[in-house]
């Protein structure tokens, strides 16, 4: 009946029986129960630590305690583990073998602990409050709680399918209906533009706390949830909603094989350099999914990094070094790696669990148990195993090495809870009627046949090799026909030149592609599998860390703005036009007076060749347009025609500093030392304003300063002629007095 990969789920049962009861995690260091309140608190981890055993749960558990637990951890774990208990329960006592005795004793206890969460959801937007006292609720005077403001995504996200298979099971509707409520709430709080969901929002108020988006910590479960609900439950609207919000998944935040962090409203920009483990069991959704391709690629990534460390750490880099180096036993990757295999019958993804499974007997096995990891770089432990690791990580490894009749039920009638727990699919054939609209559109390449997909009994391996060896650094690295410099080194970011044709073939070569955004800015995505060999993809994945890390230095090195101030007549420097600095060249900020000057438009307007009237540019500050090469290049060119200062002016219209950031010009990556004048940038609106008054005066002095300084001109000439205010009516918002304050234009 049981294969070799159930003993060790067997032995820590017996062990948790000798060491860990009534507590309901075992400390298999010191081989001890971890008793709430006993132990140095863990946060929201210990919230549900309350519950014994499950198999003697209904002899010593009692919910009426005045504690203070996690909605999130407490539904998932606690209730999803009753609701799971009983499914398992029920299906014995049908089949005739077992349990005879049960009378839904565990489905009565979970009512009971659904009531006690329901105050939680006692909020204006429906979103739960993050913690509730099991006896006194929220923000009573004896629950110590109720004051919080702020909750993650996935925690109001994730209780759809526990809540609504107590309704299902109990007929008492009160809980699917918060649990919709909630999950509503978050769907019309969604970007709108890119359809994605922050990581952390106001439960009153619904704005987002924290506007990064992505498949990992805070999100995760609610994508999850919403896919897993729609099969549950049967009702199309969730996985409309899914769909939805797969496809901007896949859009901005899936860089196969990464799947990286964005800004919700600026989808198009990374909002960080590493990936946490919790993405992993994104692949198994995508298998549910039915979108193989990309996930048997994010998975081998995945793998590599496990094999690299032995386990997968907490987070790690676009290079997959250790970024934080603990690993609590997380069931993700087995989990993923279950799905996969299910869905492709790959023999290859039996191999995975194998090395899972001889990693942590041989790394994370302990006398009294399994030992979380505090630094997989080390190989030291926590006196920690969490309760995932018996609910999920076994539970996915028996499965997967499972023979069909090792298991007295089938798998596929039930659904896997975010926790493992199993809930039947026998519970839609009560659904709540939806009644809003349907867009079929949304059904796309849903579930699609994997057979159809990959023909090719081969085509997994193709997609896996190459990721392969681009995680694998201790691969061997051919000198022979080297890619993609055919012998040479590889492109490094600080050499790179976006204007260059040879840096975009090489690009090109190692699989990265660059996407010129609307704000003038370049963007650089990498799809490893498009590298035309397995050495230019590595070269690739190093080219993008290095730059990744370039401009994190550079956003470090972040400088106050600076101004262009219009000094001869009729303005007299009453006029300032917000200017953002440079990285490199004389830093305005350092000087009393400030570079003074009149301006004149350079030839070629780019910059980005030597100057054809570098005569009337000398002595003068020179006017240049964004693009076409770097800035450092661009200052080298009038420099050399001898202009003491420079201004690039934005080439996307209506671009402005009342709406845009303060825009930072950075260096090529070489040394800058030799640009020896100041070089200011105007966005589009400042810089026509600029470019309009040296149309009609011809010769306009401009003075290039630090943002603080005051009225140059104002003891020399006070005096302005009706006529010529009344030609400037675009002066209005966009400049500003320097009485008003140094960041009053927006900057």
């Amino acid at each position: 009946m049981f294969n070799i990969y159930t003993l060790p789920l067997i032995l820590i049962g017996c062990v948790l029986q000798d060491h860990a009861y009534p507590a309901d995690e075992l400390m298999p260091l010191t081989c001890r129960g971890r008793v709430r309140g006993l132990e140095p608190s863990r946060g929201d981890v210990d919230d549900p630590l309350f519950l014994g055993m499950l198999w003697r749960v209904l002899k010593d558990v009692r919910l009426d305690n005045d504690v203070v637990v996690s909605v999130f951890e407490t539904n998932i774990r606690v209730l999803g583990g009753l609701l799971g208990g009983h499914s398992m329960a029920v299906m014995l006592k049908d089949a005739g073998h077992y349990m005879q005795w049960y009378q839904d004793e565990l489905l009565h206890m979970a009512k009971d602990l659904g009531l006690r969460l329901l105050p939680a959801f006692n909020t204006s937007s429906g979103l739960p409050y993050p913690r509730v006292n099991l006896k006194h609720g929220v923000r009573g005077p004896e629950s110590r709680t109720g004051t919080e403001t702020d909750t993650c995504t996935a925690c109001a996200g994730t209780i759809i399918l526990e809540f609504a298979a107590l309704s299902r099971f109990t007929g008492d509707p009160v809980f699917e209906v918060h649990a919709r409520r909630a999950l509503n709430f978050l769907w019309e709080k969604r970007q709108r533009n890119s359809n994605l969901v922050g990581t952390t929002i106001n439960i009153h108020s619904g704005e987002w706390v924290r506007r990064d988006s992505g498949v990992g910590a805070g999100i995760d479960s609610y994508y999850e949830y919403l896919l897993k609900a729609y099969i549950l439950l049967g009702d199309d609207l969730f996985l409309q909603r899914f769909n939805i919000h797969y496809a901007s998944i896949m859009k901005y935040i899936s860089q196969p094989p990464l799947l990286l962090d964005v800004h919700i409203h600026k989808p198009l920009l990374p909002a960080r350099t590493w990936m946490d483990s919790l993405l992993a069991f994104f692949p198994g959704l995508q298998v549910l999914k039915g979108d193989i391709r990309p996930a048997i690629e994010t998975h081998e990534m995945l793998y590599q990094v496990t094999k690299k460390h032995n386990f997968l750490p907490e987070a790690f880099t676009t290079d997959f070094r250790v970024h934080w180096a603990q690993h609590p036993l997380r069931p993700e990757f087995a989990e993923s790696t279950y799905f996969l295999y299910k869905a492709t019958k790959d023999p290859y993804y039996l191999e995975v669990g194998r090395t899972v499974l001889d990693n942590l007997n041989r790394f994370a096995r302990v006398p009294c148990g399994f030992a979380a990891m505090k630094d997989v770089r080390t190989g030291s432990h926590e006196d920690r195993m969490d309760s995932f690791f018996l609910a999920e990580m076994f539970k996915y490894l028996f499965l997967l090495f499972a023979e069909e009749d090792d298991l007295p039920f089938n798998v596929e009638d039930y659904i896997f809870t975010t926790e493992a727990h199993l809930l039947p699919l026998s519970l839609s054939t009560t659904p709540l009627k939806s009644h809003e609209e349907l867009d079929d559109s949304n059904f796309d390449w849903t579930c699609p046949n994997t057979r159809l997909l990959f023909p090719d009994p081969a085509f997994p391996r193709n997609l896996r090799d190459p990721i392969r060896s681009a995680v694998d650094k201790s691969c061997p690295r051919p000198a022979i026909h080297r890619e993609p410099g055919m012998g040479r080194p590889p492109l490094r970011a600080q050499d790179f030149m976006a204007n260059n044709p040879d840096h975009l073939e090489l690009l090109r070569r190692m699989g990265v592609s660059l996407i010129h955004l609307k704000d003038g800015r370049v963007q650089l995505v990498q799809h490893a599998t498009q590298a035309v060999s397995a050495v230019a993809a590595e070269d690739g994945m190093r080219f993008m860390q290095e730059m990744m890390e370039l401009s994190s230095q550079q956003q470090k090195e972040q400088l106050p703005p600076r101004a262009v101030q219009i000094i001869s007549h009729p303005f007299f420097g009453r006029v300032v036009l917000t200017a953002g600095p440079a990285q490199f060249g004389i830093d305005l900020s350092k000087s009393i007076t400030g570079v003074r000057g009149f301006v004149t438009v350079a030839e070629p307007y780019s910059g980005c060749a030597e100057l054809s009237n570098a005569a009337f540019v000398q002595g003068r500050i020179a006017l240049l347009q964004r693009g076409q090469c770097m800035f450092a290049e661009k200052a080298r060119h009038i420099m050399k025609a001898g202009a003491i200062g420079g201004i690039v002016i934005d080439d996307n219209e209506g671009s402005s500093s009342d709406t845009a950031p303060l825009f930072q010009m950075a260096g090529d990556g070489r040394n800058t030392d030799d640009v020896t004048l100041p070089l200011l940038f105007l966005f589009y609106k400042e810089g026509n304003i600029l470019l309009e008054a040296l149309k009609e005066y011809r010769e306009v002095e401009v003075l290039l300063s630090d943002k603080n300084m005051g009225p140059y001109f104002s003891s020399l000439e006070t005096r302005f002629d009706s006529v010529t205010i009344s030609k400037w009516p675009v002066f209005q918002g966009s400049v500003v007095t320097p009485n008003s304050g140094p960041n009053s234009s927006g900057a």
